[in-house]
C-alpha cells in the first residue's frame, strides 16, 4: 500500500525513476480499486436501483479521471528507470505492437547506476 500512496504523493512529478514495483504496486491495486468501483457500479445498474447506479458511476469516473495523472506520472518515470525517454510512452498507440513493447520495459529490471534522469532508485 506504500508504493500505491507514494505515486499519489509524487501526483504529477514527471521527473526522477520508478522501481518495477513502485510500478506494479500501483498498477494492482489501481486495478484492484477500479474492479471494486465496477462492481459497485454493475450492482446498482443489475438492481434496477437509480441512485446506486448514479453513485457507482459518479465514484468510478471520478477515480478514473482522478487517476489518469498520476498513472501517467509513475509510468513516464518507469521509462526514465530503463533508460528510455517519457516521450516513449506513445508508443503504445501502435496497435498490439506498443503495448507488448511497453509492456517489455515495465518489465525490465532498472537501468545499473545513475542515468540523466537521476540514480537508481534501488541503490
Amino acid at each position: 500500500m506504500n508504493w500505491y500512496l507514494k505515486v499519489w504523493k509524487q501526483y504529477a512529478d514527471f521527473s526522477g525513476r520508478a522501481r518495477r514495483k513502485e510500478y506494479w504496486m500501483f498498477t494492482l491495486f489501481n486495478a484492484l480499486i477500479v474492479m471494486v468501483l465496477f462492481a459497485i457500479l454493475a450492482s446498482g445498474a443489475a438492481s434496477g436501483s437509480d441512485g446506486m447506479s448514479i453513485f457507482g458511476g459518479i465514484l468510478y469516473g471520478g477515480y478514473a479521471l482522478a487517476v489518469i495523472i498520476p498513472s501517467l506520472a509513475v509510468c513516464v518515470r518507469r521509462l526514465h528507470d530503463v533508460g528510455k525517454s517519457g516521450w516513449y510512452y506513445l508508443i503504445g498507440l501502435i496497435p498490439l505492437v506498443g503495448g507488448i513493447i511497453l509492456l517489455v520495459w515495465f518489465c525490465t529490471d532498472s537501468q545499473s547506476g545513475e542515468n540523466q534522469w537521476g540514480v537508481n532508485p534501488k541503490e
